[in-house]
C-alpha cells in the first residue's frame, strides 16, 4: 500500500500538473469504485482543482466551492498520468479523470476491488473522512511522546495505525523500528522517554529520506513503479536476507494480510517473535532465540 513518501511524490506530481486546471469529465470504468452518492461525477465538471492534499492514507483532490475527489488506494490502486485523453485502461482500469492538460488514470491490479473513490462536497463532510492520526514531520517530540503513550498499542500497531499517526504503514514502520533499534511489540508503556526520543528521530528521518529518494528517482517523470518493496529497504520485504546493520538475517512474522520484518539480534536482544501460525504449529520445537534458529 503506498504510504507517506510515495504519496507525498503522488501529490508533488499531481500539483504540478493539475493546479488550476479544469476537469472535463469522469469516466468510470468500474461501478464498485465510487463510493458515495451525492454529489454525482457530473457536477464536478467544468471546476477547477484548487489543492491536491492528502488525508491520512488518502489523496484529496480540492476543486472550486469546496467540491472534493477523495481517492484511496489501499492496496493494488494506483494512478498514471497521460497528457491526451485516454479511456481507463480495460483490465486494470478503474476510473479516467479527463482534464483539459491531459488524463489521470486509476487503476487497480486486484481482483478484490478494495480502492475507493469519494466524491465529497464541504468542508465539514471531508473532516467525517480524517481518521484524526498526527503528521509525524509537523508535530514535535513532545507531542508525539504523548500521543503515542496514549496508545494502548504495540510499538508497530501504534505507528501503523491511522486513528494515532497518519501515513505511516507496515512498509515504513519496519524501516523505522529498525533504525530506531526497537522491538515492533515493544509497548510505549513500557518505554522510557530516551527510548521515544530515538523513535521519534527515526521516524522523522526514515520518512524524509524515503522522500528525498523517492522523488529524486522519479524526477520529472509521473511515479510509475509505486511499491511498499523497494530494494533499497533495510528490512521490509527482505526476509533471510542480511541486516544490513548486523548481517544477521532478517525474521518475519505473518499476521492476516500485514507482516512485520524485524532483525533479532538489532532490535530484540536475538529473541525471535513468535509468529501465531508457526510457533502454533512447531510448539516446543519453535526456536526461541537466533542462535537456536542458527543451530
Amino acid at each position: 500500500m503506498p504510504e507517506l513518501p510515495d504519496l507525498t511524490i503522488y501529490l508533488e506530481h499531481l500539483n504540478q500538473r493539475l493546479a488550476g486546471k479544469k476537469l472535463v469529465k469522469v469516466h468510470l470504468a468500474s461501478p464498485f469504485v465510487l463510493r458515495s452518492v451525492t454529489p454525482g461525477v457530473d457536477a464536478f465538471a467544468d471546476r477547477r482543482v484548487v489543492s491536491c492534499k492528502r488525508l491520512a492514507k488518502q489523496l484529496v483532490l480540492g476543486f472550486e466551492d469546496d467540491f472534493f475527489m477523495v481517492i484511496h488506494l489501499m492496496i493494488s490502486g494506483r494512478l498514471q498520468w497521460a497528457d491526451t485523453f485516454k479511456p481507463p485502461p480495460k483490465r486494470l482500469g478503474l476510473a479516467a479523470f479527463e482534464f483539459e492538460n491531459g488524463t489521470l488514470l486509476f487503476t487497480e491490479a486486484s481482483k478484490k476491488k478494495r480502492a475507493s473513490l469519494r466524491l465529497i462536497e464541504g468542508q465539514a463532510a471531508l473532516e467525517e473522512l480524517d481518521p484524526g492520526g498526527l503528521e509525524v514531520l509537523q508535530i514535535d517530540r513532545p507531542t508525539f511522546i504523548d500521543r503515542i503513550r496514549e496508545s494502548n498499542h504495540t510499538l508497530k500497531r501504534a505507528l501503523t495505525d491511522q486513528h494515532v499517526f497518519a501515513g505511516i504503514g507496515n512498509a515504513y514502520s519496519d524501516e523505522i523500528l529498525l533504525r530506531a533499534m526497537l522491538s515492533p511489540f515493544k509497548r510505549p508503556s513500557a518505554m522510557k522517554e530516551p527510548e521515544l526520543e530515538v523513535l521519534y528521530n527515526a521516524c522523522c528521518e526514515v520518512l524524509k529520506e524515503w522522500c528525498d529518494r523517492l522523488r529524486e528517482e522519479n524526477g520529472s517523470t509521473f511515479p510509475k513503479k509505486v511499491t511498499a518493496f523497494h530494494d533499497q529497504m533495510a528490512v521490509h520485504g527482505k526476509y533471510k536476507q542480511p541486516c544490513p546493520v548486523c548481517g544477521s538475517p532478517v525474521q518475519r512474522i505473518v499476521y492476516a494480510e500485514n507482516e512485520a520484518n524485524y532483525c533479532a539480534k538489532c532490535q530484540t536482544g536475538s529473541r525471535l517473535l513468535a509468529d501465531r501460525s508457526l510457533s502454533r504449529l512447531l510448539k516446543d520445537n519453535w526456536p526461541k532465540r537466533l542462535e537456536d534458529l542458527e543451530g
